[in-house]
């Protein structure tokens, strides 16, 4: 109730910018810019005048920068190729968790514009095949005290403005905690990954609603990837990275064709994360194309 509160207080009375404070808004064109990125594409913040600048605003973290592969370091078994669209530092950090702990829902729609952006670098040129957005799922112990299940929020979101640019897109929340996890607050990379092994499953039935298109896990931060790598293990237990139809193919043309990296999409990664990839030679060739 407290979300939906805030949500519908929010339209008749006067706020101020959940980036920076600015007065008589919810979000203002500059900290919309940051939030933009790159400020060039059509997923980008709708709904604000101003946006999509440099992204010049006070408290950093974003501008310019745009989608692009992050990882962390040390990066965990099993992570998959994950795409961001801005660093979370900053107005960034400041919108995500004023959506996510203090019911700023009103920002579900524009985070969802910079999410979509991340899903289409991660997935580039898909054939045309349905975009299935599965979402981290919060334990229901969060849902219930924040009100509302954010990165499924803005994964409905995302998955509505990619319609709108004209990519089938839907959201498919099969993923669910099977044993109650620790709060990660305060836990290194080594713990997070302990904290999370084996925490999450499919749920009965989701492999076949997989089957029916691309898969992109999706979640609002990256911090160590434990949770992105926890997620991407419990789905291919039931869904392996192979296209649907493989088996009736030749062997030759299955390893050629049928392979698809496990891939996801954040809104926001570290800054770290961003620099590494900007600054590091790391690229390798794997089966199914360069990463």
């Amino acid at each position: 109730m407290r979300g939906w509160w805030r949500e519908i207080s929010g339209l008749v009375l006067p706020g101020a910018c959940e980036g920076c404070g600015a007065p008589r808004t919810g979000l203002c064109a500059r900290c919309a810019g940051v939030l933009a990125g790159d400020g060039g594409s059509g997923y980008g913040v709708d709904g604000v005048d101003g946006a999509g600048g440099d992204g010049g605003s006070g408290g950093g973290g974003g501008g310019g920068v745009g989608p692009r592969r992050v990882w962390p370091v040390p990066e965990p078994p099993g992570l998959p190729v994950v795409h961001a669209a801005v660093p979370y530092e900053g107005v960034v950090r400041a919108l995500l968790i004023a959506h996510k702990e203090r019911g700023a829902l009103g920002l579900g729609r524009v985070l969802g514009g910079v999410l979509a952006r991340a899903v289409e670098a991660a997935v580039g040129v898909s054939g045309g095949r349905p975009l299935l957005l599965v979402p981290v799922p919060s334990s229901r112990r969060s849902v219930r005290a924040r009100g509302h299940d954010p990165t499924r929020r803005v994964a409905l979101a995302a998955a509505a403005r990619l319609r709108g640019a004209g990519r089938p897109a839907r959201v498919v929340p099969v993923l669910r905690q099977r044993r109650a996890v620790a709060d990660q607050a305060g836990l290194g990379a080594r713990g997070r990954r302990a904290n999370l092994a084996g925490a999450l499953e499919v749920v009965p039935g989701g492999g076949r609603l997989l089957a029916a298109g691309r898969v992109v896990l999706v979640d609002d931060v990256m911090t160590t990837g434990a949770t992105l790598a926890e997620a991407a293990r419990a789905l291919g237990v039931v869904h392996p990275p192979f296209t649907v139809g493989a088996v009736e193919r030749s062997r030759s043309d299955f390893a050629q064709h049928e392979f698809e990296q496990r891939v996801a999409a954040v809104i926001a990664s570290s800054p770290a994360s961003f620099e590494i990839n900007r600054n590091s030679p790391r690229t390798w060739i794997v089966a199914g194309g360069e990463r």
